[in-house]
């Protein structure tokens, strides 16, 4: 059975991304977004969900991290909608709690064709920053995700006091519910999970 792949360059006036991403990977990731944590987060995702990445950006850093984290989520939602192609066969929900030491996250997804986010909990007033990742563009990141992949994406953090360990959580938790979602089941192989015949 081969590989679902997907390759997407986006250019903008603020960022050029290009992105290779392969569902039945291994983990392997190379990640060069000029963000320094966001590699961080990515190279998690790859590993933890057991796809290939491989993502290069360049943008407008001089402005903040904003347009790449946010043109990033873009792209790899892209990908993911490409990647799953007719969706025959997949398993469509997928569903992960993550404890991270103190943190605790949930995250559910649906690979329904329609694009709703919901993120609760995750509350980095007075966390600005890690390391140099701006808190504010976790939101701003997976509501681009679960756009453009048109999917449903929920995350609930039930627990965690610690922001890196509260994003890493979520980045896994996504990545575990990810592969979940796009796992293969062979009781309707030639089929998609919905009465209506179509996702």
């Amino acid at each position: 059975m081969e590989n679902r792949t997907a390759e997407v360059h986006r250019v903008t006036g603020e960022t050029d991304i290009a992105l290779t991403l392969n569902l039945d990977g291994t983990g392997k990731c190379s990640a060069d977004t000029g963000i320094g944590f966001f590699n961080h987060m990515v190279s998690a995702f790859a590993r933890h969900g057991l796809f290939d990445v491989d993502l290069r950006i360049k943008g407008d850093l001089d402005v903040d991290g904003h347009h790449s984290v946010e043109d990033a989520g873009i792209v790899l939602g892209e990908a993911i909608r490409s990647a799953a192609g007719d969706k025959k066969g997949i398993r469509r929900y997928g569903f992960f709690v993550l404890p991270m030491d103190e943190a605790l996250v949930l995250c559910a997804v649906d690979l329904c064709g329609r694009p709703y986010f919901v993120m609760e909990g995750a509350d980095f007033e007075g966390v600005p920053m890690i390391g140099d990742f701006d808190t504010q563009l976790v939101r701003e990141f997976f509501y681009s995700v679960s756009y453009a992949a048109m999917m449903n994406l929920h995350f609930r953090v039930i627990s965690g006091t610690n922001a890196h360990h509260i994003v890493e959580a979520m980045f896994k938790a996504f990545s575990k519910a990810l592969d979940m979602a796009v796992g293969r089941d062979e009781r309707f192989s030639g089929s998609v999970l919905s009465t209506k015949g179509v996702l």
